[in-house]
């Protein structure tokens, strides 16, 4: 334990202490909001995002571990664990030098060195690798038909082949190779012939190349997605001036003599062997591999942060709003939902090609608008969007009185959430069709609740997502909404099951089972209350208990993000003041005024006492931004609208690592390169921009071939 905490704290560059405070609270079953909320004390104040490397870390080193233990069992069970060895496969800190020093006792299939082994030609083979004499001669006294080596040069194949398998299975050298190669090679590809047409989209990599420890995470997962669809091949050579370097560092590592003599000259065949047939097929293998995860890890921070940026989107509030869910002959689904989210009215219109209903259409809006006192209409930005958006902006002409905000929204996974269970469930009399047009009303009132209902895959965060690895991508995306429903909180007595789920402490399970006492009891009153809920003990009501939050309840600390375990320490400061809780919450001024030194003891550490102040000022405030909304042109519809030099607003749906997606209006992002995002040197566009940002653009290029749009945010 204290070796792995030691580990941690080195590659995390904090304190062996708080590593060790970590896991153990991990181990207890803490969940990583709840620490970094209400456990800094023991943390030393470790915020969310370095628990979250640290519990990667530590499971990275736990399952190393477990290897490790494999292996070495495996070794002592051949009888050939020496005690160099086992020090050094201890010493091993990661999972590929594990690997390389278990090659040589790894169980094998029949092999032709295994082969010569048997024949008795390993004396051959190490007699080859220091003499002055020529191979044959050599090779003569280990003729044997017996064992089908009828002449000398079965017997020198024979040892070649051993000796190649030895050069291949030297971790030292191999580690060696594999850090020189990512050095100084490339990665090259070329184009299959007759794939130039169907793969088109892949041009760029017809004929490419570029050093290998140079590509970024976008270029090689496209070049990984062209392999995979057979529109290209691809390899790993080092650089042409570095050709007979491999040669060189082997010869090396073996104190080879390769001179002209027919000794020197057979050993120097047997390494280019061993280099070409072995060692550079397996170290492209590997460095594929690492190349392949160093991009799905940087991917998967790309994912990870734009999904943060959406769940966290400025909520328009809950207001009465219409979702309308755009199509052209199948017309468009109206969901009009009230304050709380309830749906209270639906239908259908038909404004657009082939029935034209357009007066008619908006005489629909407006009437149900006037009867349910619409505040909000969203509309989603999928087909028929710029049209439908239109009719509203022509129906706020004709209506003003009405007071209409229209909002364009992203669709994203609204069609796979209508189909899924939670939407049966939850909305088990409407069409399917309709049940989109409620999720795009819901995801304007709050985004937060709406989109924990949909497979964060579907809400289309990042490019690539299919071909990263999927069980990472799964929980670093499933990490993040947790962490970003606890940072917000929610409201115990009207959250739905999905959204109380991702609460620190609770699941499915318990999440229903908290809607179901809701029902059959009415709202809860205090947080106590929790722990009447089937299912639900004393460990999760106090991993759970201080994101959940309780309106006008019993307790008004309920409403905050203050945990029960600090209740008497806000009664002790009211006591102290001489006021009542109730005056002490929003009192900011004398709030403002306490020294929390005061009242941090053995209880109640700094860290709490500070951060329960800190939340009395503002309780259950919620931390996202104010609401804002881009306005489209209403000149523009599709791409072809499009002329270069237009100035344009728009709204950013996803950033990559080489620049922003916008969403101008058009059905179609445009891409705002990363030298085109501002007047300087930008390295990281997540630094400058973020999902969810309004942003004003100017239009560089139009390919409607290749649907690719050029913007620039410069302002210049």
């Amino acid at each position: 334990m204290s070796n792995l905490s030691q580990q941690i704290a080195n590659q995390l560059n904090i304190k062996q202490a708080q590593v060790s405070a970590t896991i153990g609270l991990l181990d207890e079953g803490s969940t990583v909001p709840f620490i970094a909320r209400y456990r800094k004390e023991a943390t030393g104040g470790l915020d969310d995002t370095q628990l979250r490397q640290l519990a990667e870390k530590l499971n990275y080193l736990r399952e190393l571990d477990q290897r490790r233990q494999t292996i070495i069992k495996s070794i002592r069970e051949q009888g050939l664990l020496s005690d160099i060895l086992l020090d050094s496969i201890n010493k091993s800190d990661s999972k590929s030098r594990i690997e390389d020093l278990y090659l040589p006792y790894r169980p094998k299939r029949n092999s032709k060195a295994l082969a010569a082994k048997k024949a008795g030609l390993g004396p051959l083979a190490e007699q080859l690798l220091n003499t002055r004499e020529k191979p044959e001669h050599l090779a003569i006294t280990f003729i044997n038909p017996e064992l089908e080596i009828n002449n000398a040069e079965d017997a020198l194949n024979g040892a070649r082949a051993i000796l190649m398998e030895r050069f291949s299975e030297q971790a030292d050298l191999l580690e060696e190779l594999r850090e020189w190669l990512w050095r100084r090679a490339e990665l090259s590809t070329k184009v299959i012939k007759g794939k130039q047409e169907s793969g088109s989209k892949f041009s760029d990599y017809f004929e490419f190349s570029e050093p290998l420890r140079r590509i970024p995470s976008h270029r090689a997962l496209a070049i990984f997605r062209a392999v995979k669809e057979e529109v290209i091949r691809h390899k790993i050579r080092p650089l042409s001036e570095d050709a007979d370097r491999p040669q060189q560092i082997i010869q090396r590592y073996f104190r080879l003599t390769l001179n002209h003599s027919a000794a020197g000259l057979w050993l120097t065949e047997t390494v280019q062997q061993s280099w070409k047939q072995k060692l550079l097929p397996q170290l492209e293998t590997s460095l594929l591999k690492q190349l392949k995860s160093s991009a799905d890890d940087e991917a998967i921070k790309v994912f990870s942060r734009n999904l943060k940026d959406l769940l966290l989107a400025s909520p328009a509030g809950m207001k009465a709003t219409m979702g309308l869910d755009p199509g052209l002959r199948t017309g468009v689904k109206i969901a009009v939902i009230d304050n709380t989210g309830k749906v209270i009215d639906h239908g259908a219109i038909f404004p657009h090609p082939p029935k034209n209903q357009w007066d008619q259409s908006i005489h629909t809006l407006a009437k149900l608008c006037r009867k349910h006192s619409v505040e909000l209409i969203s509309i989603g930005n999928g087909t028929a969007s710029r049209e439908t958006e239109k009719l509203v902006k022509e129906l706020i002409q004709q209506q003003p009185e009405l007071s209409l905000q229209p909002v364009v929204v992203s669709e994203s996974g609204a069609s796979i959430y209508s189909a899924s269970e939670a939407a049966s469930k939850e909305l088990p009399d409407l069409d399917v069709t309709i049940r989109g047009a409620v999720s795009i009303a819901r995801r304007l009132q709050d985004p937060l609740a709406e989109l924990v209902k949909i497979e964060p895959k579907a809400i289309g965060v990042g490019q690539y997502q299919h071909d990263v690895d999927q069980n990472q991508l799964n929980r670093s995306l499933e990490h993040c909404v947790e962490d970003c429903v606890n940072h917000v909180g929610v409201d115990l007595n009207t959250a739905s099951a999905e959204l109380l789920a991702h609460i620190s402490g609770l699941n499915s399970t318990s999440a229903n089972n908290i809607v179901s006492f809701r029902d059959q009891n009415g709202r809860f009153r205090n947080r106590k209350q929790l722990l009447k809920v089937p299912r639900l003990g004393p460990k999760a009501f106090q991993q759970s208990a201080g994101f959940l939050r309780i309106n006008a309840g019993d307790n008004p600390l309920d409403s905050s993000a203050v945990h029960p375990e600090a209740y008497p320490l806000i009664e002790k400061i009211a006591r102290h003041l001489k006021c009542s809780i109730s005056g002490l919450i929003g009192n900011k001024e004398q709030l403002s005024a306490l020294n929390p030194q005061q009242y941090a003891n053995q209880d109640f550490g700094l860290y709490t006492v500070r951060d329960a102040l800190q939340e009395l000022e503002k309780p259950g405030r919620d931390p996202r931004p104010e609401f804002r909304t881009a306005q489209f042109s209403d000149a523009i519809e599709k791409p072809s609208d499009l002329i270069a030099g237009m100035k344009l607003e728009g709204v950013i749906t996803n950033v990559t690592n080489f620049g922003a997606f916008v969403d101008i209006g058009v059905h179609q992002d445009g891409l705002v390169h990363i030298s085109q995002l501002a007047d300087r040197f930008v390295k990281d566009p997540h630094s400058l921009v973020k999902t969810g940002d309004i942003v004003q653009t100017t239009v560089l290029d139009v390919d409607l071939k290749r649907q690719r749009i050029a913007l620039s945010m410069k302002q210049k």
